[in-house]
């Protein structure tokens, strides 16, 4: 009878070690501010298929490194077409905005959102996603957070 109150003893501690272990490597966000997205250069290139000049980025290396990790960044959104769940993050409020106000390609991030949900203009939210960096689509914005979700609401 000893064995198996052995057995049952390092089995209930083997989930307890791998139960506490799983929990310790749960990846946390990095959590950014809209300086860290300045590490990025943009040259006009000729685009043949909208027959004019665009701004290319060339990234960093500060900025490639946060490439494909989630991350957590603070800004004013945007709905552009909620709708179609199409939201943009801002360094700055809209009348200030890359759109509207002059500021640059580095201080807006596109949202793709994990679920659809409602937000209103200039709203300042805390959100998190893992952070794509887009060199060569111009339909879409330089920096684009995957799998987007809000983590709270200031």
């Amino acid at each position: 009878m000893k064995p198996s109150i052995y057995i049952r003893s390092f089995s209930i501690s083997l989930i307890i070690l791998c139960s506490c272990l799983s929990f310790s490597w749960q990846v946390t966000p990095h959590k950014i501010v809209w300086n860290d997205l300045k590490d990025v250069k943009f040259k006009k290139r000729f685009n043949k298929q909208v027959s004019m000049y665009v701004l290319y980025p060339e990234f960093g290396d500060k900025v490639k490194a946060l490439e494909s990790k989630e991350v957590e960044i603070r800004g004013y959104m945007i709905p552009v077409d909620p709708a179609e769940n199409v939201f943009v993050l801002s360094a700055y409020p809209m009348a200030a905005c890359f759109f509207c106000g002059g500021s640059g390609p580095e201080s807006i991030i596109q949202l793709k959102m994990k679920k659809p949900r409602r937000f209103a203009t200039d709203e300042v939210w805390t959100v998190k996603g893992t952070l794509k960096l887009n060199a060569d689509n111009i339909e879409e914005l330089n920096y684009i957070l995957q799998d987007t979700e809000p983590v709270r609401k200031h």
